[in-house]
């Protein structure tokens, strides 16, 4: 079991609460905001929280994880969501991160959890401790009036326009956010009630001077009701199949209306809610510009968009995958293509996973193919660390592209190629949501 640092200890987090928020604030800079924390649910599972101890009684740094079940190419898999890692200022630089990780990677195995994901506050820090960027996202900022392509029965969906009511529209953004985002890996949903509630909050002093937020729905027909989320919306019209949370922020300038319009999430269960909903978004009056949410790079609307150059993209790393079973959370995913490979995989922290592997698929299960790992003493295709495996675990980055920056060692002509088209897959992964 790991030890914390001399003059240290582990110690259970969920009697002192507010300590534990405490650290949090001191090492991101944050304030409490009693109005604000009124009515914002905490979201954490005080059983998985840990923090460190000093010899005065003191917490020095603390973390806590979220039981997920990951998306990811093919299948699911159990993964504890890392969250809320913060070491006090005056006690960096004495490997309490570092003590906090290993705890953190065994708990999660104890758990039976094979692999742990995070969203990074600093991009530098969570490699070392084998976390590869897994998957990108692109925020969008666009003209008000940016063309979209045609999409066929767009104009036949019924839009509606509301505040925000958790009450009334909980259920629908679930229901919906569930099935927009149905076989693309890493979309995580929001699977407890706090979780829900959590994300549709609105305290005024998150809104910046803009509006409360609003939510504006489509829906089919009422004839075309049975559909795939079995939602309706409030005024009882046919199946939900898309909606958006946004907000707009009123600016005016020499008389001239110059106002934003920004996304929260927006989730589309086919092209003709997402072109209906974008359509919408796009041509509100009043506005000039629309900052959208975070987006798969592969995303409808940067296909619908006539002119792409007109968007200010930001690309920007989502989510982080660690793989703690190799075997486990190999043997869990599904794979593009046949693969026979052979991998030497380094693992300094986890020396379990270190070592040569065979990876072969070996059934078909949908056109996806299922593979078993197992140790094995024949030589070795590709040489990897476990944080590449972790970055193209989800199918979003290639193995043969990491070759060149001597982050993948090819063995065997021919292995990397391989390996890259079975890991790849055909969706873009990404999470639409931070934890």
């Amino acid at each position: 079991m790991t030890t914390p640092p001399a003059g240290y200890r582990f110690v259970d987090a969920k009697d002192r609460q507010e300590e534990f928020f405490d650290v949090d604030r001191m090492a991101f800079g944050m304030t409490s905001e009693p109005e604000v924390d009124a009515v914002v649910p905490v979201t954490l599972d005080w059983d998985r929280t840990l923090a460190v101890e000093d010899a005065r009684g003191r917490f020095a740094g603390v973390h806590a994880s979220f039981p997920f079940t990951m998306p990811v190419p093919g299948a699911a898999v159990r993964t504890s969501g890392l969250t809320w890692v913060g070491v006090r200022p005056d006690h960096r630089r004495r490997g309490l991160l570092q003590a906090m990780i290993s705890a953190h990677f065994e708990r999660s195995l104890s758990r039976g959890e094979p692999v742990s994901a995070l969203f990074a506050a600093e991009a530098g820090i969570y490699g070392r401790f084998g976390y590869g960027s897994a998957a990108d996202d692109v925020r969008l900022t666009l003209d008000r009036g940016a063309a979209l392509r045609d999409v066929a029965g767009s104009s036949d969906l019924t839009l509606r326009l509301d505040p925000l009511d958790p009450a009334v529209h909980g259920d629908v953004v679930d229901a919906v956010h569930r099935e927009a985002g149905r076989g693309r890996p890493g979309w995580i949903t929001r699977d407890t009630e706090v979780l829900r509630a959590r994300h549709l909050v609105d305290p005024p002093a998150w809104r910046r001077g803009g509006e409360p937020l609003r939510i504006v729905t489509v829906s089919a027909p009422a004839a075309d009701a049975a559909g795939a989320t079995g939602t309706r919306t409030p005024a009882g019209e046919g199946e939900v199949r898309g909606y958006a949370l946004f907000r707009r922020t009123e600016r005016w300038e020499h008389g001239r209306a110059g106002s934003t319009v920004t996304i929260r999430e927006l989730a589309a269960v086919d092209a003709a809610a997402a072109h209906r909903l974008w359509s919408f978004l796009l041509d509100l009056d009043l506005t000039v510009t629309v900052e959208t949410a975070m987006l798969a790079v592969d995303d409808a609307l940067t296909h619908l968009l006539v002119d792409p150059r007109s968007t200010t993209t930001r690309l920007q790393d989502n989510v982080w995958v660690r793989l703690l079973d190799l075997p486990a959370a190999l043997s869990a995913r599904r794979y593009a293509a046949p693969l026979d490979l052979v991998l030497d995989v380094t693992d300094d922290r986890l020396p379990a996973n270190a070592g040569t592997w065979r990876l072969r698929t070996t059934t078909s299960d949908a056109g996806a193919h299922v593979a078993e790992v197992e140790r094995t003493s024949a030589p070795a295709d590709v040489s990897v660390g476990v944080r590449e495996l972790g970055a193209a675990y989800l199918g979003g980055r290639s193995l043969a592209a990491m070759q060149p920056a001597g982050l993948a060692v090819e063995h065997t002509p021919g292995a990397l190629v391989a390996a890259t088209a079975a890991f790849r897959w055909p969706l873009a992964p990404v999470c639409s949501w931070g934890w």
